[in-house]
Parts: structure tokens; sequence; C-alpha cells
């Protein structure tokens, strides 16, 4: 099969068809009002960091001599305009949404978000009185002389460019908004009425406040935002010049390539020339949005209505036979357990860890993190451990794409505490997201191992969907031991039978895996395979399933995000289906099911099926050896499988149908699950 002739869709495409499915969560009126706001949130934060990254790596291979784009297999410029009109289009559904839909349903619920036009004179001194209390102070205007350069504009900041004009003569000035204050202000209730306004019409109604000392007969203010190249070329050794040179580089991404300015499509045409030729911006770049940027702040829009407006928050679930109140260790030493956030509860992980740093009796503690939180509960057990005399070494990957000032900041202080932290191995990020307690037991050495699909973040556990084994079985931590070593010496581990370790082992082993299947297949025998994961995009491992497919072997997957492989192409995916599943929380594990004659092997890993996860990054695949945790993990799989209310269809026409099943009550996976793993306990 040539590879170059398989069907694909293009990442970029697939990636902005997945973030429209973010766009159906805020369009579904069973969605509850204020969350509804928040996916609006979450499709704006994700498009600005598709255009901080993948459009700023397009912009620069625009730039190749058609004898690259040939080998690209693409024309850049081309895609750039794909790229553009699809977001247009998307960014036109996204306002209709909002001004249309959402602010009536918010009327309908005696919510209000009033703009400058709509105060009446006690609303009208309110917000005067805060401008100037809490407003005026932090703004200054930045008057443009005619002939000089536009200051630099901040990366993702918004600003209103303003004009006030005289006798037809016209002055411009920039305003930038203040970044320490809500982005809302509750106004005062007035008959049961509730009433928000946004910083953007505080300031609009303050103008003449800010230019008074400027005679003009008008003035008028529109919103505009710049998003910049995010891309780093750093120094690939890991020492203290990588680090500096990261810290440096965190600075010059606010003044890297301008991407895409967003405009005001209400900004009248003189004044958008006048900037477009300040700034020397290309069409492509120029993207007309609605009267207000950044709406990601909009994630924390406040419900100022009843509770019924957001998502009910589910307890988290205890995991059954887990206490608590009883030793960890001494549990996990009899037998496995599995956490699944954020249905059951992450204070697992964080009760296993403060164990580990009090227990006389544990010698040594091994982690591995990517993402931080901000207060984190994970680094302050470590440095508790460093402090009880533990030899603690904790691998923090700096280059966690926008969490790298959280990460230096963290490691700087985990070294300060005497944790021996490790920056990964030359040329390859560490993405695996594992820990390995050893505890000395009757005179040996015993691991206790804790491997994960996310995060050790005890913030975005309570939103992402992700798997945690909780094990001492030698064939897995006997492995870990051998990973951590390897990473502590900056060599790649190789050779292991159990884990799926990336760089080195993770193809020919998902290969290998593939291959039984294919056998069985052709040998008449039953074979099939199930993947779930958020990215779908190699294609070797594509031109794999399809081969795999053409043999007779049925492929089901769930594939929250990209997927660039196209289901049900005659002579290529005729036995592979593909759903998508975007719901309340983010679908976050990656877990594969082989047939393997009808003796299931089931694998959990913190690795997509993306070259840079594969062939670039230093992951940990893990199987489940335990029968039940198997069973429960297949359980879970099956429910989202059956999921025909938030998943859908992806084929090649992109349309992001909705998976519907004819006949069958409705199922919807997170309920479904929450109540599977509450009925467990009972």
């Amino acid at each position: 099969m040539d590879a170059k002739q398989i069907p694909l869709t293009n990442r970029e495409i697939s990636w902005l068809y997945f973030n429209d499915r973010v766009l159906q969560e805020a369009a579904d009126p069973t969605v509850p009002l204020i969350d509804r706001i928040r996916f609006l949130a979450i499709f704006s934060s994700n498009l600005d960091e598709f255009y901080r990254v993948r459009v700023a790596t397009l912009n620069r291979l625009a730039n190749l001599n058609q004898k690259s784009k040939q080998i690209l297999g693409y024309n850049p410029k081309k895609l750039l305009n794909q790229i553009k009109n699809i977001v247009v289009k998307q960014e036109r559904k996204f306002n209709n949404l909002y001004e249309n839909i959402i602010i009536k349903q918010l009327a309908e619920e005696k919510i209000f978000i009033l703009d400058e036009k709509q105060l009446n004179v006690a609303r009208g001194n309110f917000v005067k009185s805060y401008f100037r209390e809490k407003l005026l102070s932090t703004l200054v205007p930045i008057m443009l002389i005619d002939g000089a350069q536009l200051p630099e504009l901040k990366d993702r900041a918004i600003y209103f460019f303003v004009k006030l004009t005289k006798n037809k003569k016209s002055r411009y000035a920039l305003i930038e908004f203040p970044d320490n204050l809500s982005r809302f202000v509750v106004l005062p209730e007035t008959n049961n009425l509730k009433f928000i306004i946004l910083l953007d019409d505080i300031i609009r109604y303050n103008l003449e406040d800010m230019f008074f000392i400027f005679d003009h007969d008008s003035i008028e203010a529109y919103s505009i935002q710049l998003t910049r190249d995010a891309e780093l070329d750093l120094d690939k050794e890991l020492s203290e010049k990588f680090i500096d040179a990261l810290s440096k580089s965190l600075v010059k991404r606010k003044k890297g390539k301008p991407m895409r300015l967003l405009y005001d499509t209400d900004m009248p045409a003189d004044m958008l020339q006048h900037l477009v030729g300040k700034m020397g911006l290309h069409g492509e770049s120029m993207i007309p949005g609605s009267r207000y940027h950044n709406f990601k702040d909009f994630i924390k829009f406040p419900n100022v209505g009843r509770p019924e407006l957001e998502y009910n928050k589910y307890p988290a679930l205890p995991v059954n036979d887990l206490s608590f109140g009883k030793s960890l260790m001494g549990l996990i030493a009899k037998k496995d357990y599995l956490i699944s956030n954020p249905y059951q509860s992450f204070d697992y992980i964080i009760h296993f860890l403060r164990e580990a740093a009090i227990d006389p009796k544990v010698k040594e503690i091994s982690i591995s993190v990517y993402r931080l939180a901000d207060n984190s509960r994970v680094v302050h057990a470590l440095i508790n451990a460093a402090k009880n005399g533990k030899k603690v070494t904790c691998l923090v990957e700096l280059r966690a794409r926008f969490d790298e000032q959280n990460n230096i900041h963290w490691s700087n202080r985990l070294e300060e505490e005497g944790v021996r932290v490790v920056y990964g191995i030359p040329g390859y990020k560490v993405h695996s997201k594992i820990c390995l307690v050893t505890r000395l037991e009757k005179s040996k050495l015993v691991h206790y191992a804790c491997l994960s699909t996310g995060n050790f973040n005890e913030k975005t556990a309570q939103i992402y969907a992700d798997h945690t084994l909780f094990t001492v079985n030698k064939k897995i931590t006997d492995e870990l031991a051998e990973v951590f070593k390897g990473i502590n010496k900056g060599i790649l581990p190789k050779g292991f039978k159990n884990l799926i370790v990336s760089p080195i082992d993770s193809r020919p082993a998902i290969y290998r895996l593939i291959d039984n299947e294919i056998k069985n297949a052709k040998a008449g025998k039953e074979a099939y395979m199930i993947f779930k994961m958020n990215s779908l995009a190699d294609e070797q491992m594509i031109e794999k399933l399809y081969q795999a497919s053409n043999a007779g072997v049925k492929i089901q997957m769930i594939v929250r995000g990209m997927c660039c492989l196209v289901p049900g192409v005659k002579g290529y995916s005729e036995n592979i289906s593909v759903i998508s599943i975007v719901d309340k929380y983010l679908e976050h594990a990656r877990v594969h099911v082989y047939c393997n004659g009808g003796n299931e092997l089931i694998y959990l890993t913190s690795a997509d099926f993306m070259t840079r996860n594969i062939d670039n990054r230093v992951e940990v695949g893990f199987p489940i050896f335990d029968e039940n945790l198997k069973k429960e993990v297949r359980d879970i799989i099956d429910l989202q499988l059956a999921d025909n209310t938030k998943s859908r269809d992806i084929t090649s026409t992109n349309s992001n149908k909705y998976h519907r099943t004819r006949n069958v009550n409705p199922h919807r996976a997170q309920i479904d699950i929450y109540n599977y793993l509450k009925n467990k306990n009972i």
C-alpha cells in the first residue's frame, strides 16, 4: 500500500472540525446555558492556540520553494486559505449563536448583558464610579503619530482602536485592556433582574473621560486582538543554558510574528485600512470577529441565576475497598487498583504521595510530571518527602506547551527544597505520567507504581477523564524502574516485554499487536481492536490500520480530536468506524483493546497515535493484568461505544453528525460511567 496515496484528512482541517464539535456543544439546547457559554470560551481558546502554533508553522512553510511543497505533499498557501474560509464560517456561527441565541436565552432567565448604550442613570453612575476607582489608573492611551510605526501589540491582549474626529480630521489611539481585573462586573439588581456588563463596555462608556484634553466632535472605539507565532527555537541541550533560553523565549513569545488579527466587523473601512497599512498584514491574517474578543475569558462567566443553569457537580466517588483511613500502600500490596478521574477522587494519588513522604520504610520516590497545578499538592508532597530524608527525583518537562513558566517556577522550588530535578532526555519531550515509590520491606526493596493516562494535576483532574493504575506487579514495576534509570542517565530505554515505551519500542510493539490480529483474521479467527485516544495523525499507523481492515480485522475507534484516518473507504477502511465524544468532561484517556484470539489484552497509555508521541517523546503504555480491572476498563469503553447522545460519527464528509441508534434508549457515556462506578460501591 502506497502511504502517499492512502485516504487521509489533512490534520489542520481535521482539527478545525474537532473544534466545530466544541461549538456544537455550545449550540446544544440540552446543555445548561452557562455551560454553553463556557463551550464558546473553550472554542475561542482552542482557536487561539491553533493560530499561535499550527498556522504559525504553515506560514513558515508557505515561504518554501516549489520543490519543498512537492516534498510536503500539499501547498501551504492553499491550505492557509482553506483554513481561513472554514474559520470565517465558524466565527459567523459563533457570533450568531452568542448574539442571537445565548443573549436572548439569558434574558429569558432575567439575566441581561448590557452594553454602554443600555445603561440608565443609576447604572451609569455605578459604572462611572467603578471606572474611576478601579479602571482609570490602569489605562494609558497610546496616541498614534502619523508616519510613525504602530507600537508592538502584545500577543492575545485586547486593544481598543480609537478614532477621534474634529472637522473631518482624525487622530488615532490604542487602549490596552488591563489583564488583572475580572472581565465581568455584576451591576446592582433591580426587581429580580440581574445585570452584567463587560469591562469592554465600561471603557466605551467612559471614553470621554479618557480623551477630555482633545477637542473632538466624535469618538469611536473598536476592539482588536492580535495572535502571534508561539513556536520556539531553543537550544536542544537540557542544561542551565536551556532553562535560561526557555525563560527568555517566553518573553519573546509575546513578540512573535503576527498570525491573525481579529477585528470588530463594525469597524469602518477607513479605520480598518489605516490599521492594516500600519501593521503590514496579509489578507489571510485578517479575521472578522465580534464586538468582544478573548472570548476565552467567558470560561469564568458568573452564574447569577438558577443553579440549574450549570451542569450538576457530582461528588467524586470512592474506589471500592480503597480507604483514605488506611495505608494505601498496604492495600495496593494486596491487589491492583484503578482510579477513573473525574468520576473518582484524584485525592487517592495525593494520599499515596503523602503516605510515601512520611513512611519511614520508603527510601525513594521517582516521578515524571508534565503539567502541574498552580498550587500543586503533588509538589508539596514531594518537598515534604525530601525534608523527611527520602531520595526524591522529579522529572519536570519544561517544554509542556504554554505551561513552561509554571513548570520553571516549580522546578526551581523543588531544587531549593532538596529534590533532584531532572529535565529529561536531550531532543525528546517526556510526556509519560509515571511514579515509582521504593520501600524497604523485610530487607528487600519493593516498588509501588502509579501510572496514568493523564497529568498529575489536581485541577485538570476535575474535568479531564483519565485512568490511573496502582500496582506492585513486578512485571510492571521492574520495567518502570528501568525507565526511570534510563531517563536519569539520559539514555532511551528499550526491549521491554510488558510496558510499551516510546520512542524506541512503541511502534514495533503496537505493530506486533496489530499483526497478531491480522494473522488471526486471515486464519478465520475472531479479530478486532478498539482504540480510544485524543488524536490520530501518524500516517504509518493509519496505513497499518488500513492493512488490518483489509485483512478483515474489525476496528472501532473513539477519537476526541483530530482524526486523519478516513473510515468506510472501499479498499482501505471498510472495517473501521470512528466516533468522537465531546461532553462535560474532556475525554483524555488513551486505551487499547486487542482481541488476541479471545484472551483480550488491554493497555492504557499516555500516547496518542501522533508521530511526535510515537517517535519523538518518552511515553509509557502499560497493560492491565488484573481481570476485574480489565473488565472495568472494557465496561467503560463499551459504555462509550454505546453513546448515542454526545458522540459524533467521524466520516469522509466531516459533517460531525450525531451518532444516533434507532429504536434504542438514549445513552450518554459520561453519565452512564458515573452511575456504573457508583453502583460498583453498592
